[in-house]
């Protein structure tokens, strides 16, 4: 069974890495931000003003990925597709920009995929952080896991999804 513990931040936790951490999404959407609130008004990112789009989060993934890990997002979208997926397809260019490879899986192509229940970030296959959203899409809680078990279980069905899924740049919303 999961383990609960103190929460430390994502960007500890990405400090600590050392090789790899994936992230699998499976939501067509997450709760109202500021951000996608603007985007669905018209406002659009203006890439040539770096100082607009980039952010901490950013930061951290660049720093990571210039030490050497290899971060990896995949997401499991429905078709068609939802004004919230192709906000986060519009703003992935940022994700893309600071080193992390990003790949689209059609829902309809997973399903013969044995795919845990929850979105998760998975670091150098020792430690899980499971998202446990509320039905509108907020974040409720993070747990954290070292159970062995489970981390093999994240694992194979991250690798699954990832290979599959369709690269950022080849799959159009």
């Amino acid at each position: 069974m999961p383990q609960k513990s103190e929460q430390p931040s994502f960007a500890e936790i990405l400090r600590g890495t050392e090789r790899s951490a994936v992230h699998l999404e499976m939501r067509d959407a997450y709760g109202d931000n500021e951000r996608f609130a603007a985007w669905r008004r018209g406002h659009r990112t203006d890439w040539s003003d770096r100082a607009t789009w980039w952010r901490g989060f950013h930061e951290e993934v660049a720093g990571a990925v210039a030490r050497g890990v290899v971060i990896r997002r995949a997401r499991v979208v429905s078709e068609p597709v939802s004004e919230y997926v192709r906000w986060e397809h519009d703003v992935t260019r940022a994700n893309v920009g600071a080193g992390e490879h990003v790949r689209w899986l059609p829902r309809r192509s997973a399903s013969d995929l044995a795919l845990p229940g929850n979105d998760y970030w998975l670091f150098d296959d020792r430690l899980a952080r499971i998202h446990h959203f509320a039905g509108d899409g907020s974040l409720v809680d993070d747990e954290f896991s070292t159970d062995p078990t489970l981390l093999k279980l994240l694992a194979s069905s991250f690798e699954a999804v990832w290979e599959r899924a369709i690269p950022h740049e080849k799959y159009s919303v």
